[in-house]
C-alpha cells in the first residue's frame, strides 16, 4: 500500500512540475530600470521544453538569443550576450497564480529586478 501511495505522489509531483514548466512558455513583457535611472521596456519570448529553456529577449535593437537556459520547477536561469560581448546572467521564478515572472538580471555587476507579465498579444 505504501508503494502505491508513493508512486501516486511522485506522479502528481511530476505532473505539477510539467505544468509549471509549460506555463513558462510564451511572451512576457515589463520594464527594467538601469542604475542611471533610465527605464527600458523588455520583452522575453520563452520556450520551456523539459528542463531546457530557450528563446529570445529584446530591450533595444535586435532580439538576443537565450543561452544556457535551465528550468527547475518554478525556478529558471539563462544568459544573454550583449552586443559588446558582455554576458548577462538571469535568474527567475514563475508564479502561475499571478501569471507573472520575477526576474533578476546581473547587468555589469549590478543586480536589476523586474516583474514581467504575460503578453496579451
Amino acid at each position: 500500500m505504501k508503494k502505491i501511495t508513493l508512486t501516486i505522489t511522485l506522479i502528481g509531483v511530476a505532473m505539477a512540475c510539467l505544468a509549471a514548466i509549460s506555463g513558462l512558455s510564451g511572451k512576457w513583457q515589463g520594464s527594467v530600470k538601469l542604475p542611471d535611472g533610465n527605464t527600458y521596456p523588455v520583452t522575453y519570448e520563452l520556450q520551456a521544453n523539459g528542463a531546457q529553456l530557450t528563446g529570445t529577449a529584446t530591450a533595444e535593437g535586435s532580439p538576443k538569443n537565450i543561452s544556457d537556459g535551465k528550468v527547475d520547477g518554478d525556478n529558471f536561469t539563462f544568459s544573454l550576450t550583449d552586443d559588446d560581448g558582455s554576458v548577462m546572467k538571469h535568474t527567475g521564478k514563475y508564479y502561475a497564480q499571478g501569471d507573472s515572472v520575477s526576474l533578476n538580471v546581473n547587468y555589469q555587476g549590478t543586480i536589476l529586478h523586474t516583474t514581467l507579465t504575460r503578453s496579451k498579444n
